[in-house]
């Protein structure tokens, strides 16, 4: 599909004479042409953005639609503005398919601009594109909602007429190999386009209640990968989906991304997904893992994204957990972590080994836990990383 968009948006480029690129009506890019590298002001600070990021800011955004180019029906001329990074007069194609926008193809605009039959051309190729995007989006809508009940559901014939409903929607294709991802936390219900990320064959959202308030809602993604041991789209895929989402505030969090172990077809789909809110989990647990996290990777975190939501308020840890006593709970978290070496340990948190004896000697007192066993040990490290999570 990506290959047509190129195709098109290529003639366009070659009817006007000039470097097209092609964005969804969100302002994600789609496609670009070739551009001349000996004209220096083909390539203003906002097309650069567009085709590095794959997307364009809020501002801009804004800019270029107080033009109307979301109700236009016809070319649209748009002049430069320095200020808002925008050094050369813009064309804008409008791409409509019955009578709704779905994206844009943009040209740097010239005095006197293409002849009338050339820009009619133009707009012709331009609604070839609509009809692609307005299947593209309909069989994303469906694939989303078949993909959203395949991982709702409960076990038995729920779940397996789900799964041949899926199986049915993506065709020959659900015989191949995928991989899953679980984006959290996702910033609103809504899913972002699939072509934003090549070789996802669904996106859906879905509620989970272990995030924390007001980030509720998680992305899942199933991605195409051309054999089981070739995470590389995945991992593209997760990259690409992590920038999609636009923050409207600068202290919201950014998705980190879970990818569960590659599988053949679709039977195992429940078992991925719980790899993939696993992966997703830990990473949000410990920044070191993500931003995108594999299952495959996740040592430990394996074991501990398993166990319930309650296997941090065990009464022996309880006391040390309590917000007066974080930097206690800290310190022996580091002291386990540096496999009980106190030189290490001291090292890494700045601080003079009597002092950490001195807080270690406080662990074991507000917990009952000898710190030379292995057992209990094993017990004070177990329930200070499921706390995270």
């Amino acid at each position: 599909m990506k290959g047509d968009y190129q195709d098109l948006v290529d003639e366009i480029s070659a009817l006007l004479g000039a470097p097209a690129t092609l964005e969804d009506r969100d302002f994600g890019l789609i496609a670009f042409g070739a551009h001349d590298s000996d004209d220096d002001t083909a390539m203003d600070p906002v097309r650069t953005r567009s085709i590095l990021t794959r997307k364009s800011t809020p501002a801009v955004r804004a800019w270029f639609e107080q033009f109307g180019i979301a109700r236009a029906t016809g070319p649209v001329r748009i002049p430069a503005a320095p200020e808002a990074g925008v050094f050369r007069d813009r064309l804008c194609l409008p791409v409509r398919h019955r009578g709704i926008v779905l994206g844009y193809v943009w040209l740097l605009d010239a005095d006197p601009g293409p002849a009338p039959d050339r820009l009619a051309s133009a707009m012709e190729v331009a609604a070839r594109i609509g009809g692609l995007l307005a299947g593209e989006e309909r069989a994303g809508a469906d694939l989303s909602r078949e993909l959203r009940a395949v991982l709702t559901a409960g076990r038995g014939w729920q779940y397996d007429g789900a799964l041949a409903a899926l199986g049915a929607a993506l065709g020959p294709d659900a015989e191949g190999v995928y991989a899953l991802l679980c984006l959290a936390p996702w910033p609103s219900g809504d899913a972002p386009s699939a072509r934003l990320a090549p070789g996802t064959a669904a996106l859906c959202t879905l509620p989970r209640p272990w995030l924390p308030d007001g980030g509720a809602t998680v992305l899942a993604a199933l991605v195409r990968l051309r054999t089981p041991d070739s995470p590389g789209p995945a991992l593209t895929a997760a990259e690409r989906l992590r920038a999609a989402p636009v923050r409207t505030e600068p202290a919201a969090a950014e998705p980190v991304a879970g990818v569960a172990e590659p599988s053949r077809g679709l039977a195992g789909l429940a078992h991925s997904w719980r790899q993939a809110a696993a992966a997703s989990r830990a990473a949000l647990a410990e920044p070191r893992l993500g931003p995108v996290a594999q299952w495959a990777a996740l040592g430990p975190y394996r074991l501990l994204t398993a166990l319930p939501a309650t296997a941090a308020d065990d009464p022996a840890v309880r006391e040390l957990l309590a917000p007066s006593h974080t930097e206690l709970a800290r310190t022996a978290e580091e002291f386990l972590d540096h496999a009980g070496q106190a030189g290490r340990t001291a090292a890494a948190l700045g601080i003079h080994r009597q002092t950490l004896y001195y807080r270690l000697s406080r662990v074991e007192q507000l917990t009952g836990l000898d710190l030379d066993d292995g057992e209990h040990r094993l017990l004070l490290h177990m329930a200070l990383k499921a706390a995270r999570l």
